[in-house]
This record gives structure tokens, sequence and C-alpha cells, in this order.
């Protein structure tokens, strides 16, 4: 990788694959936002904003929150209230007005990288 490149400033990286326990949120400042980061069974991983739209300060962000399934869609249920959020667009499957952002994520050489956020995720 080569420093001070553009690529350099748009992927940030944050930890390695297997640091991630499966179906448990961490936090990462990742371009100035905090990021919860979540590992699935299958290996997927995935990067929200760590805020949680129902929830107080004092309850933690989404990183906090229980991973599971509906389904065939993957999900961080909020820790204040319960809300389900789709790990893949950052839709609340319970109130489908509400989303938290959703960011590029990839691995390489075993290294998760977090991209900027998406825009039109859902």
């Amino acid at each position: 990788m080569v420093s001070g490149s553009a690529l350099d400033e748009e992927w940030q990286p944050v930890c390695r694959l297997v640091e991630l326990e499966v179906d448990r949120g961490v936090t990462a400042l990742v371009h100035g936002q905090a990021i919860a980061i979540f590992r699935t069974p299958d290996d997927s991983v995935y990067a929200l904003g760590n805020h949680d739209p129902f929830g107080r300060a004092a309850a933690g962000g989404i990183a906090k929150g229980i991973v599971g399934r509906r389904g065939e869609v993957p999900f961080v249920a909020s820790p204040a209230h319960k809300h389900g959020f789709d790990l893949r667009t950052g839709r609340c499957l319970d109130d489908t007005h509400v989303a938290v952002p959703v960011y590029e994520v990839k691995v390489v050489e075993g290294v998760v990288m977090i991209g900027h956020r998406r825009v039109n995720a859902a």
C-alpha cells in the first residue's frame, strides 16, 4: 500500500477478520465517524453508523445490539428498543422510514477495510 495515496484515504484498515467475534459488534473510529462493525457466521462483514436512532446515548450504540437473522436478512437489534436494522442496507425492519448509515467494507488479505458511507444503500 502506498502511503498518502487516494486509496489510503478511501479505505481504512480497522482490524483482522479473525479478531472480530461472530455475531458480535465492535466500534471503530473511521473517517472521523463511530462505526459499528459486525461479522456473521459466513464471514460477511458489515459496517453501520453506530448511532441508535431510537435510543439514548447512555444505552450505547448499535454495536452493542444483538445480531440475528429474519429469514434471509442479517440484522442487528438496537440495544435500547430492540428495533432491527438490516446489516446490508441500514434500513430499520420495524419502521421503514428510519435507517442508519451503511459503509463500504472489504476484506483484503485478512484485513477488514472500511470505505466511505454508501449513498442510497437501501
